[in-house]
């Protein structure tokens, strides 16, 4: 089949066979009990296993009803709040420490902390022929699909791959802890040079110093940055490290790793997990939401335009006609996310010194009108608060973190936690996981090929 119009009518022919052969019945789903996306009907998850490494909680059942509360985020079942007031007040960076606690369950020491901190040092440098090889002669134009072969690729460069043991997997954790910032840079610039045509910059990373003040001065052309804007970005990194079992990525981890096989498999796994719109995008759209904002409402102060637009929103009319007011609302939270009070009282501050205090000041506005206009579009019974992915794309563009790095870096945060529960898993998973899907095909009779058709 040569011809490129037959080539095509004949994949059209096939895409119609294969939606109607794919395609159920959504009625079939209420009449077997099917729990859709692991959730019931009220929206709460099934319960599928027991963690103690993140708790996010959101609301009470109280006599088989939801009732609304503030949002908590704990690690180890220490509140993310007191965590960053913590570090905050001996003014230094969390994240380190947050990976310490999520990997081996409690506070370092001063000492251990300083070790930790060591070892991630040590292990920051991609090994010998990895930049070369692995990431500038395979440059992707999606910097998550770069990450992913990037973790696969260390299976071969790792003399003890597929040893499940446990000071094992923790070696492998802190080395992807360690690297992802340089791998993510590195696919960054690869991308930025060989497809958008721009100059190449490969910084190496420094010793001693964050996390965030290395992938700030990774990323850049100048390898510089405020006191405040690597403050700001390990706050982001702190936040984003962990969300409990049942998010989608960190799942995957658990069922990848149920099978038994390498740590790298069930990481490339999360990451393809996280590249997905509905997960790891979500502050993109904002970003896209917004902007489509500014260009509608003249006036930023007007909030009876703002109320106008974000109505438009709903009833899908402008924008992408999603009907969604994107980085409002959450399948958890209620009254509020924890992570967004944070970030935003950070972004009011990274405003001020950006000079963007009125375009701040806007998203404050659209957070506060919001839950309004859901409530005059009919949905009165739902509690609409915002989350983090609300302002997490704003402080990222005052950062100069470039749109195709806002998912990576949830993943440089990520790795953290998908690593934690890794080894949980591993010590206390046990079996695969497998559950029951019910075929709902009617019995058919084998047709002879001739008698056969479209």
């Amino acid at each position: 089949m040569s011809d490129a119009h037959a080539y095509a009518s004949f994949l059209e022919e096939l895409s119609a066979l294969a939606r109607r052969n794919n395609t159920i019945d959504r009625s079939l789903y209420t009449k077997y009990d099917v729990k859709r996306g692991l959730r019931h009907a009220d929206g709460t998850g099934v319960l599928v296993g027991l963690t103690q490494i993140g708790n996010v909680h959101g609301y009470i059942i109280d006599e088989k009803e939801k009732v609304p509360v503030e949002g908590k985020l704990s690690y180890r079942g220490i509140d993310v709040r007191d965590l960053v007031r913590g570090y905050r007040d001996e003014a230094r960076s969390g994240f380190e420490e947050i990976c310490y606690l999520l990997l081996f369950g409690e506070l370092p020491t001063q000492v251990a902390l300083e070790h930790f901190i060591a070892m991630l040092d040590e292990r920051r440098e991609l090994p010998k022929g990895f930049t070369e090889n692995m990431i500038l002669k395979a440059p992707s134009r999606d910097v998550m699909n770069k990450l992913g072969r990037s973790v696969l690729a260390c299976y071969s460069y790792d003399q003890n791959p597929d040893d499940a043991d446990i000071a094992n997997t923790l070696r492998q954790s802190i080395e992807l802890i360690a690297r992802f910032p340089v791998m993510i840079a590195y696919g960054y610039h690869a991308k930025r040079h060989y497809h958008d045509g721009e100059s190449l910059f490969i910084h190496n990373p420094v010793s001693r110093l964050s996390t965030a003040e290395n992938f700030l001065r990774l990323i850049r052309p100048e390898p510089t940055y405020t006191a405040l804007e690597a403050m700001t970005l390990d706050l982001s990194l702190v936040l984003h490290a962990e969300h409990g079992g049942g998010n989608n990525s960190t799942f995957a981890t658990h069922v990848v790793t149920s099978s038994g096989t390498d740590i790298y498999a069930s990481i490339a796994s999360a990451i393809g997990s996280l590249k997905g719109p509905k997960h790891g995008g979500a502050n993109i759209k904002v970003m896209e939401m917004m902007q489509a904002l500014q260009e509608a409402v003249a006036d930023w102060h007007d909030e009876e335009k703002i109320a106008w637009f974000l109505s438009r929103l709903l009833a899908g009319e402008v924008f992408d006609r999603s009907g969604l007011i994107y980085g409002m609302g959450h399948a958890v939270y209620t009254l509020s996310d924890p992570r967004a009070l944070l970030l935003r009282d950070m972004a009011g501050e990274l405003a001020i010194e950006k000079g963007r205090q009125e375009e701040f000041e806007l998203f404050r506005a659209v957070e506060r009108i919001a839950p309004r206009v859901y409530q005059q579009h009919g949905h009165e019974a739902k509690i609409i608060a915002a989350n983090v992915d609300f302002y997490s794309g704003f402080v990222y563009r005052m950062l100069d973190i470039p749109v195709e790095l806002f998912t990576p870096v949830f993943a440089l945060a990520r790795i953290s936690g998908w690593c934690a529960h890794i080894v949980e898993e591993i010590l206390s998973g046990g079996r695969i996981i497998r559950p029951a899907y019910k075929n709902v095909t009617k019995p058919k009779n084998y047709v002879p090929l001739e008698q056969r058709s479209i």
